[in-house]
């Protein structure tokens, strides 16, 4: 059970809020390289923790991330022509480069510009890494080095990264990406057959111990979830979660497969943008692989065609199929790991109801995570102390899978497996 002022602190993430000033200490992923895919194509809508804003791409292939209204009269500038360098209102022609800058005001009578020198619209940097635009909206003085994630640096053949509107708020989302406990219920007939996760002998024992013990310890940037469940000959399988705070998790991999995992970044306090990756330290994916994602299998979704919006949503009921649920294809009647997990998250509300919770052992991964963001936004807040996470050594990171002796701590067993180390294969059983 979480305090009603604690779950509004943690849930309220706009411009002023506590968490709204803690998250602009971080890169976020804020759009897929592929919305701006060439030099002055169309600009596209972004919110981003309650700001309204517009990505473009100019003539010379920067990328900018501006207020989307302008200066004048308070038009959208998604109607704006991008074109020389600029993205012009259609209304006066007032005409904006990618800082926000105002370049030309057309109806007044003035060769040096100088009252359009004065108008600058609000903008943040946007930079492209491993596939991702990724934009920092703190103070420019304060800007941190850029992200490290594994997924983001290594070959581009060797990731891939797809998002999702969901339609809650972004902490209900990422405390289910931290639980662990829900995969032998939720996901459970889907381990076999999605070829993202099928084959893998860690799968036996989510699906023949339905009662994992938790222990959660730690990290420099956030926890080790660690769920424990019973191997043979008295040994447990560790299966092993990285969280990086804020909304960073980890999920451990699957023998051979790719490594996969969230953020869940705010669109405003009751939506979210689900953000998934998928990626191998040392190989490519192979063209099964990006077939399943491109598919919508695995983690990933099928669209409503033009948006990223999932097929399957709260309108249509998730497409739930109550035949394939009584048959036991999927335990819960949805398809797919991604919708599996939305449908439920978002069946809570918009913004969930903390203090009416009931929380067990298993919950000890969500309870340590908001103990731990409550402490650093005060932290942050009081004393200006930076949050974890930022720093980038925090982000080299990976989550294991595997099979340890039962006197052995999970934390020392795993030490070397949960470290990024370039073209060195993840620990996975």
């Amino acid at each position: 059970m979480l305090k009603k002022e604690h779950n509004d602190l943690l849930t309220q993430t706009g411009p002023g809020t506590p968490m709204g000033r803690m998250f602009r200490n971080y890169w976020i992923p804020a759009l897929l390289a592929e919305e701006l895919p060439e030099n002055d194509c169309p600009p596209v809508r972004v919110e981003l923790l309650s700001e309204r804003l517009l990505a473009f791409r100019d003539t010379n292939g920067r990328y900018g991330l501006i207020d989307e209204f302008c200066a004048h009269r308070g038009v959208s500038l998604w109607f704006g022509r991008n074109e020389e360098c600029g993205l012009r209102c259609p209304y006066h022609g007032w005409k904006y480069d990618v800082t926000g800058q105002c370049m030309e005001i057309p109806s007044e009578h003035d060769p040096e510009n100088s009252f359009a020198k004065k108008v600058k619209l609000t903008s943040y940097p946007l930079i492209e890494r491993g596939g991702v635009l990724w934009t920092y909206m703190g103070p420019a003085d304060k800007q941190p080095p850029l992200p490290e994630w594994e997924f983001a640096t290594v070959p581009h053949d060797q990731t891939i990264s797809t998002k999702r509107l969901q339609e809650c708020n972004w902490l209900q989302a990422l405390e289910g990406g931290i639980d662990s406990s829900h995969v032998s219920w939720l996901h459970r007939g889907d381990l076999e057959s999605d070829p993202l996760f099928k084959g893998a002998q860690g799968n036996r024992y989510n699906l023949g111990d339905l009662r994992p013990v938790f222990e959660v310890v730690e990290s420099p940037g956030g926890l080790y979830i660690g769920a424990r469940r019973n191997a043979e000959n008295g040994n447990y399988y560790w299966r092993i979660t990285q969280w990086v705070m804020p909304t960073f998790t980890m999920i451990p991999p699957r023998g051979n497969h790719p490594v996969h995992g969230h953020f869940w970044i705010p669109i405003n306090d009751e939506n979210c943008w689900t953000w998934s990756f998928e990626y191998h330290p040392t190989r490519p994916l192979t063209e099964t692989e990006l077939s399943a994602v491109r598919g919508g299998q695995g983690i990933h979704v099928k669209y409503v065609p033009g948006t990223y919006r999932p097929l399957a949503n709260k309108d249509n009921d998730y497409l739930i199929d109550r035949r394939a649920q009584k048959a036991n294809k999927t335990y819960s009647g949805v398809e797919g790991f991604g919708m599996q997990d939305a449908s439920l998250q978002e069946s809570m509300g918009p913004i969930a109801d903390r203090t009416k919770e009931h929380l067990v052992q298993t919950d000890m991964g969500i309870i340590m995570a908001r103990q731990r963001l409550l402490s650093a936004v005060q932290a942050f807040t009081e004393k200006g102390v930076t949050p974890p996470g930022v720093d980038t050594v925090h982000q080299r990171v990976r989550s294991a899978a595997l099979i340890l002796p039962p006197d052995l701590p999970f934390k020392e067993g795993a030490r070397e497996a949960l470290i990024a180390r370039p073209q060195v294969a993840p620990v996975s059983v």
